[in-house]
Formats: C-alpha cells, structure tokens, sequence
C-alpha cells in the first residue's frame, strides 16, 4: 500500500500545474468555432517558430499574398465550421512542460476521405499557460516552422 502511495505522490509532483489546464483547450479554442490563427489578435496564444512566422506574414506589402494563405489548424482553405466541430477529436501527450495535441477532423459533413485531416500542434508551458509553438499537418505533410516567409525589404 506504501509503495502505491509513493507512485500517487510521485506523479502528483511532475503532473503539469493545474493552473496550466489542459493542452487541449489551448488548441479547441481554434476549432470552436474555427478561427484564423495567423490573426494578429491571438497573437499572445503562440510562442517561438509558430509566432515568429506569423510576425513575418505581418510584415508582408498588403498587396501582395502573405506566406500564410490558408488555415493552418484546419490545413485548408474551405471547410465547414459545423463539420468540424461535430467530428473534431483531440488526442493530448504532456511530458512535462511540452505538448503535443493532435486534432482529428472532417472539413465537410460529406465524410468523403479527402476532407479528412490530422493536425498536430507542438505546446510549450510558459509562465503556467500553454502557447502554441508549431503546426503540422499530418494529412499534407507540412510544417509552419518550416515555411519560407520573405516580407519585402
């Protein structure tokens, strides 16, 4: 019985603070209802690759198209805010002060195999809130860390 008990306070202590809440609330804010994460008004949701890129976009001439010309959390530029919210699944790994939250959905109610998606975001904890670092998609294989974004000099 002491031994379980030594393993309950054990993983009580390196559990993420309760303060933080769940990854995944930081992510379903994006899907409930679907919102533009390159807006510069959710800016303070991001840190690192992820905001540094949308920064850049910013810095685009607005006459032209800026690097960021889909939505990323739904790694498209159609869908269907309804069909997402009622199949929008998110799966949550936490070690530590990371995250990875994968969202599981379908951008329209068809349920044809081309609408379906699988976005990963990468999280860090700062300061007791979780910012979104990285999107990827796993259904087209990209990366927004690893987009080219060249405002005008």
């Amino acid at each position: 019985m002491n031994r379980l008990l030594a393993i309950a306070a054990l993983l009580a202590t390196t559990a993420v603070p309760a303060l933080a809440g769940p990854a995944s609330d930081a992510v379903r804010f994006f899907y409930v209802p679907v919102k533009w994460e390159a807006d510069a008004q959710y800016r303070d949701r991001f840190t690192g690759p992820a905001k540094t890129l949308f920064d850049l976009n910013d810095k685009m001439p607005s006459d032209e198209i800026g690097c960021i010309d889909f939505g990323p959390g739904v790694d498209a530029q159609d869908y269907d805010d309804e069909a997402i919210g009622k199949s929008l699944k998110l799966t949550e790994q936490v070690n530590g002060a990371s995250a990875t939250v994968t969202a599981s959905f379908m951008l329209f109610a068809d349920n044809d195999a081309d609408g379906k998606r699988e976005v990963q975001w990468s999280l860090v904890n700062e300061g007791g809130k979780w910012k979104i670092a990285d999107i990827a998609s796993l259904s087209s294989g990209w990366k927004l860390s690893e987009l080219e974004c060249l405002p005008e000099q």
